[in-house]
């Protein structure tokens, strides 16, 4: 059976130019800062971001965990959106392993957070109440169906953020979906941030690593903290090798991922019985709902599954298709065919 696996991007497998390049891959021990591979990937990661330094950890989720635990102390405060990756889907580090409260405010449809939510959200100085040291953005956000944040208003919170003495780190997995649906280089929307995690497992398509960067400073700062979560690797040459591949070759070829986002939503769009607003595609990720009284969005990914066409959920509803490297034009063709002939029978 044909088999078209939308669930995510994280299901990508890595190009023959990556495979080729971690067998050959120079290694040393990273953890002594002694694999040239590594070395390299952090550098080119750190010029991709506009920052001084990059850190290669095992994925976003230790990225981001990293991050919180440089940024503060046990205790301390940190905004976030009540729909974010980092709130929801991160395991509690934030509060189990970081010991950092979180601070939770709402998320508007196109991924960002008022920023006068986010100054009501600050403690005011008293005894009685935690201290907020940082705030967390998603760019692109994830549960809000990829939609991409301007640097402008990445800037504005982050202006925010300094006046009250607390630094922004940017949960950039998809930053370069962004940069791309944005038209504009990742660096320009990561220049706000204090530190910032992007994904090289996602549509960059590498079979694992994400890299968090930032200053120098914060960076030595985040190694021991990479060490205390388990992230310290030794000879990582192997994987950081795809990291490279990914950079130099993967960024702009996830404009095809975006036009065939763009195809499946005006195909879902045409399917009676199935509802989406397109304005809402931005990028490589698709939701969408089934209207009431058909069948229930649970019932509609199992039987697209039965036919070889699978999609993932988010908290049942809406259902969520993501395009990414190995889905071709034919592919999502394939998937509106056995979309209609689901809904029509």
């Amino acid at each position: 059976m044909r088999r078209v696996d939308l669930r995510s991007d994280t299901v990508t497998l890595p190009s023959p130019a990556m495979r080729e390049a971690m067998y050959h891959a120079e290694l040393g021990d990273d953890v002594m800062g002694e694999d040239p591979t590594v070395n390299r990937l952090q550098e080119m990661a750190a010029q991709q971001m506009g920052k001084e330094a990059g850190l290669f950890v095992a994925s976003g989720t230790m990225g981001n965990l990293v991050a919180l635990l440089t940024h503060c102390g046990r205790g301390q405060g940190v905004i976030m959106g009540d729909s974010s990756h980092t709130f929801l889907n991160e395991g509690g580090g934030s509060s189990a392993l970081a010991g950092v409260y979180v601070l939770s405010v709402p998320t508007l449809p196109d991924g960002t957070i008022e920023p006068d939510v986010i100054e009501a959200a600050i403690p005011t100085p008293d005894v009685h109440h935690v201290r907020a040291r940082l705030v967390c953005l998603e760019n692109t956000h994830n549960y809000k169906g990829g939609m991409p944040l301007s640097a402008e208003y990445t800037a504005t919170v982050a202006d925010l953020a300094h006046r009250h003495g607390m630094s922004l780190h940017l949960d950039g997995a998809r930053i370069f979906n962004a940069a791309l649906a944005l038209g504009v280089e990742a660096k320009v929307l990561a220049a706000p941030a204090d530190s910032v995690m992007f994904c090289l497992s996602k549509g960059l398509s590498c079979p694992v690593g994400s890299m968090l960067c930032g200053s120098a400073e914060f960076i030595e700062r985040a190694l021991p903290m990479r060490k205390m979560v388990g992230g310290g690797m030794r000879q990582a040459g192997v994987l950081a090798a795809a990291g490279i591949v990914a950079l130099e070759q993967m960024v702009d070829r996830m404009q095809e991922d975006h036009d065939n986002a763009r195809l499946l939503a005006e195909g879902i769009a045409d399917i009676p019985g199935l509802r989406l607003d397109q304005e809402s595609v931005s990028t490589n990720i698709v939701l969408f709902s089934l209207v009431a009284g058909t069948m229930t969005e649970d019932e509609y990914r199992e039987r697209l599954g039965q036919e070889g066409v699978w999609m993932s959920a988010i908290r049942s509803r809406p259902i969520r298709a993501v395009t990414h490297y190995g889905i071709e034009r034919d592919d999502i063709e394939y998937a509106l065919q056995v979309m209609r002939r689901v809904m029509s029978g």
